[in-house]
């Protein structure tokens, strides 16, 4: 096996490793805290929830230690067995080197590699979450969305590596420059155009009925200097029985969400306080610096990949044949191996970029209590939300560090309480 084989190899397994030292670090945290609900928590849930709430932690627990060691399994088989160098050889060989056919190579094994993680699934979803009582969707449905992801896959995914590819042998050493403006201006589009034509195809979005909570919201809006074009309730209770809130858009497409479970969880006012808190994280600029972070990722990825495509050593490692030049058929390898390695060195990252998360929800929390005027609402709202999603109140902080994006509830009530 070659060097860098080697530490691709020690890579992927320190991954799985910590993931599954993590797991067991953070069960363990929480059976410490199972025998009787902790006291900072009493009168916000009652004895059996919280109890059920330390079993559905557990059981996504184990279960998420499974589908980490398959994937991981999967990984490793596909990237040291000398699949992929065989399976490109093959397809070049019948399909040719042109940038649709490296495209189609590309799609190809995406498609492949997710396949063997449907039956996971469908376990978490007919069988973890119909066990605690969230499933509400129906096979056919379940069956529908991932063939209709397929096709946006096809639709939207195929040519945009098309393009890619074609910016190789359009541009030369310049190449990686203009894939960053082709997948950056597609990132931008797609956010302007999947509010109002790609999410209707799984969900419905109904207006929101006149009446109290629309005027409220709508006064939100309005005294916070919140441009929406309309607020729309989403039949979120198709699916499952977990709930959310969020804007989504850019500029006059930009337009408020609101999940039907949710409406029937919260009060008006504490309704309206999650809204400010959705439209803290527009007013802080978070969504701008989250998408400068995005831009920055794809032009580091580019560039990464750029440099891996004129490795003799980096092909070797894995079987492919180095052939040079700026070709689509010689850069694809490197871009196709860059992908299935990258979430093993990105997973190191997780806890500067979620840090990075929690403060901006700390920042849309502090705002929301500003524009409410109190906190009380917004206190209740996150009291209920962890209840009435089984949310893990008593996470190990160095877990959380890894894998939460938003601060614990506890966390959460005492930035918002040092605020008044």
């Amino acid at each position: 096996m070659q060097p860098f084989a080697v530490i691709a190899l020690l890579l992927i397994l320190g991954r799985v490793f910590a993931e599954l030292w993590l797991s067991r670090l953070n069960r363990s945290h929480v059976c410490a805290h199972a025998n009787e609900v902790p006291t900072v928590f009493h009168g916000i849930i009652d004895e059996p929830k919280y109890r059920r709430s330390i079993d559905y932690t557990l059981a996504k627990s184990h279960f998420g230690d499974i589908v980490n060691e398959f994937d991981a399994a999967i990984l490793m088989a596909v990237l040291f067995s000398g699949v992929l160098p065989w399976a490109f050889e093959k397809f070049s060989a019948n399909f040719g080197s042109s940038v649709w056919a490296m495209a189609g190579f590309l799609f190809v094994v995406g498609i492949a590699v997710s396949v063997p993680a449907l039956p996971f699934d469908w376990y978490a979803q007919f069988r973890v979450e119909e066990r605690f009582g969230f499933n509400t969707t129906t096979l056919k449905t379940w069956i529908v969305d991932r063939i209709k992801g397929l096709l946006l896959a096809v639709l939207l995914g195929y040519p945009l590596l098309v393009l890619v590819l074609t910016m190789i042998e359009w541009t030369g050493a310049s190449w990686w420059l203009w894939a960053t403006v082709v997948v950056i201006t597609f990132q931008l589009l797609l956010m302007l155009i999947a509010p109002a034509i790609i999410m209707p195809l799984f969900n419905k979005f109904t207006p929101l009925p006149e009446g109290e909570l629309r005027e409220r919201l709508i006064a939100l809006a309005q005294r916070t200097d919140f441009p929406a074009r309309r607020i729309e309730v989403m039949d979120g209770s198709k699916r499952s029985r977990h709930s959310n809130a969020f804007f989504t858009g850019l500029g006059s497409f930009r337009k408020i969400v609101l999940f039907d479970t949710l409406i029937g969880q919260l009060t008006h006012a504490e309704l309206e306080s999650v809204l400010a808190h959705e439209v803290g994280h527009c007013k802080k600029r978070h969504v701008i610096k989250m998408l400068s972070v995005s831009v920055a990722g794809v032009f580091l990825a580019f560039a990464v990949i750029a440099w891996l495509a004129r490795q003799q050593w980096f092909y070797h490692a894995f079987g492919f044949a180095y052939q040079g030049g700026f070709a689509a058929i010689n850069v694809v390898p490197a871009i196709l191996l860059f992908s299935l390695v990258a979430g093993t060195i990105t997973f190191w990252a997780s806890p500067f970029i979620h840090s990075w998360s929690r403060r901006f929800e700390f920042e849309a929390d502090a705002f929301a209590r500003g524009a409410m005027g109190e906190t009380q609402s917004l206190i209740q709202a996150l009291r209920k939300l962890s209840e009435k999603n089984l949310s893990n109140l008593t996470p190990h902080p160095l877990y959380s560090s890894f894998y939460y994006s938003h601060p614990t509830l506890l966390e959460r009530e005492r930035a918002l309480r040092m605020t008044t």
